[in-house]
């Protein structure tokens, strides 16, 4: 990397903590963004659909495993979804696209109002953190219309409710 070729141990310190991120993107992601990125990522959930095992694990997952997406879907009344990759999905972005896209509506069960809350800074500290993750892996399975055959497991948001004479039986 020029931008740090003079500047030492620390320099080299700082070309590691950026590594893939800012080699592929072409944008100067300091540490202290990644960390940043990490710690919204972190707090806002997002490993618990597009990292597999998260929840199930409560966390305990290796980082080196996160957001790659997850070929558990979501089913309800808008077909069947599934939480993407997200280094895939960055990897194909610049950090402006990255903004454009995070603050798209998308279908449930993603909160895509929560991203569309964010400042641009704290979305591109997360794109800077994704990207920082290394290689983005394989894409999670399509979108399934309603009605349409879904080969993976897959969860059912559908509002259900015991019947109330079961609770006194």
């Amino acid at each position: 990397m020029n931008i740090v070729r003079n500047a030492g141990i620390a320099g080299t310190i700082l070309a590691a903590a950026i590594g893939w991120a800012s080699a592929e993107a072409g944008a100067p992601f300091d540490r202290a963004q990644v960390e940043r990125g990490r710690y919204l990522v972190t707090i806002g959930g997002c490993n618990d659909c597009h990292t597999s095992g998260y929840l199930e694990r409560s966390g305990a997952v290796p980082e080196h495993e996160w957001l790659t997406g997850m070929a558990i879907g979501y089913q309800g009344p808008w077909g069947t979804t599934y939480p993407s990759n997200l280094r895939l999905v960055a990897s194909r972005m610049s950090a402006e696209e990255w903004v454009e896209h995070a603050r798209k509506e998308r279908m449930p069960p993603m909160p895509w109002f929560n991203l569309r809350a964010m400042t641009d800074s704290d979305l591109v500290a997360v794109y800077a953190y994704v990207r920082s993750l290394g290689a983005p892996g394989e894409a999670a399975p399509a979108y399934v219309a309603p009605g349409g055959r879904v080969t993976t497991p897959y969860f059912v948001f559908v509002p259900r409710q015991d019947d109330p004479r079961a609770a006194t039986r």
